[in-house]
């Protein structure tokens, strides 16, 4: 389904345009983002959390919604911002009513790709 990476900072790379491609008031999963760049989940929570300052990391949770303890008030934050709800317990927010449409998320991520592709 992904664009595949060529090697590590490609991977990097890929990551970050697969956070940015993800619209306001949408989520997507670390495993989402994984699939499309071809590295798996906890590669790219590394990713975002050592390069992604750039990117709308708050955008991405683990597979259920819920967030990293230590940074959950930053993305709450965030989240308030663009409209989404957190789960009554504040630790996440309901998954299945924020993730964004992962058929567009593929289409817009292998576009932005291929222009990284295109510099190469």
């Amino acid at each position: 389904m992904g664009v595949g990476p060529r090697d590590a900072g490609d991977v990097v790379e890929r990551v970050l345009i697969a956070a940015e491609q993800i619209p306001p008031g949408r989520v997507a999963s670390y495993g989402d983002l994984a699939g499309l760049v071809g590295t798996g989940p906890r590669q790219v929570g590394a990713i975002l959390s050592r390069f992604g300052h750039a990117v709308p990391w708050w955008r991405v949770t683990n597979a259920q919604g819920d967030l990293p303890p230590r940074l959950s008030s930053a993305y709450l934050e965030h989240w308030a911002a663009e409209g989404i709800v957190p789960k009554p317990h504040g630790s996440g927010c309901r998954i299945a009513d924020y993730r964004v449409d992962l058929s567009e998320l593929h289409e817009l991520y292998v576009r932005a790709a291929a222009q990284l592709d295109d510099k190469q």
